[in-house]
């Protein structure tokens, strides 16, 4: 019987991170490149924090890369870029998202642009880079998605936010089915669902219905971090949980238990 190593060896290791200059996607590319991973760190408007991550762990084969995944031409071009300058890439961590409020008695053209601007970001431009992603795992023989999701694709979400809770069960459905589809192939896939989680992203949420809201619902007494997140993709990227391939993990301080 071959013998598994569980020890965490992640040196040599080619990731890219999208979204990853602030938030989850931040800690987990930091997390990685601690661990010996060259990660490509992917921002959209924030430069300055995707090169601090950089900065930060002092890692030279690491570097930045820019991308409005909202254009299906600059997602293409994220991919092939990343692909070119590692050659191999051996993890692609799908964590950047939209979480825009938009109640449903908003005029519905304004309704629909949000809806569009959300699903572009959070599911088409995911397709295509699992699309395009397949094709180098595969070539390869080997290769890892790791699909950041949310709690929203199996509770539901509040009436605010339809589009995000439907991009993630999108998503969701999409890891499964990769994972069904293409283990043979060398490809596993996974699913972090997290609950709320203390990000920028989700500051303005805090800010505007407080804080006592979102830890009145929850079975801890604090809420998430992104640090919480970031060892698993670890696990995940390492190989330490292939036969977990499809699988959803939660992370959501017990606000949602399946």
């Amino acid at each position: 019987m071959k013998k598994r190593s569980y020890q965490i060896d992640l040196e040599g290791m080619n990731i890219l991170v999208t979204g990853a200059s602030k938030g989850i996607g931040r800690s987990i590319a930091s997390h990685l490149i601690r661990n010996g991973a060259n990660v490509a760190v992917h921002y959209n408007s924030d430069e300055k924090g995707a090169l601090s991550v950089i900065d930060s762990e002092e890692k030279k084969d690491s570097f930045t890369i820019q991308a409005d995944l909202e254009k299906e031409a600059e997602v293409g071009k994220l991919f092939y870029s990343v692909e070119s300058r590692f050659k191999r890439i051996d993890a692609i961590v799908l964590n950047a998202g939209v979480f825009e409020e938009h109640p449903v008695d908003m005029d519905t053209d304004q309704w629909m642009q949000i809806w569009r601007r959300i699903l572009e970001v959070n599911l088409n431009a995911v397709g295509q880079l699992v699309k395009m992603g397949l094709e180098h795992f595969i070539k390869n023989k080997n290769g890892r998605f790791i699909f950041i999701g949310s709690r929203a694709a199996f509770r539901g979400e509040t009436r605010e936010f339809l589009s995000y809770a439907a991009s993630k069960g999108g998503m969701t459905s999409l890891a499964r089915s990769v994972a069904r589809s293409f283990g043979k192939q060398g490809v596993k896939a996974f699913v972090i669902a997290p609950g709320f989680t203390r990000t920028q992203m989700a500051q303005a949420f805090i800010d505007k219905y407080g804080e006592k809201r979102v830890l009145d619902e929850i079975g801890l007494n604090e809420l998430t971090t992104p640090d919480d997140i970031a060892p698993l993709v670890a696990l995940m990227v390492g190989g330490l949980l292939d036969h977990a391939t499809g699988a959803t993990i939660d992370i959501n301080a017990a606000s949602h238990i399946r």
